[in-house]
């Protein structure tokens, strides 16, 4: 398991804990990804789905693929 992230936004832990379990349990990474944008937007129905599958790339990539430990700019909730 990569190190973990200090994630402050609840959408974000969120979505990087989801995407992270699905993906130990062998979901494909399109089917984890849109499941994550998905989430996001419940968290927040306002956001379009482009920002939320910007957002939701951004913190996959941030937390998971190069496992930095600082924050995101991310969205503005906390």
């Amino acid at each position: 398991m990569p190190q973990e992230s200090v994630i402050g936004r609840r959408c974000e832990r969120a979505v990087v804990t989801a995407y992270s379990e699905l993906r130990q349990i062998g979901t494909d990474d399109m089917s984890a990804f849109q499941a994550c944008t998905a989430l996001y937007r419940i968290h927040h129905p306002e956001a379009s789905l482009s920002e939320a599958r910007r957002l939701v790339a951004e913190w996959i990539d941030h937390h998971l693929v190069r496992q930095e430990p600082g924050p995101t700019d991310g969205c503005l909730c906390e």
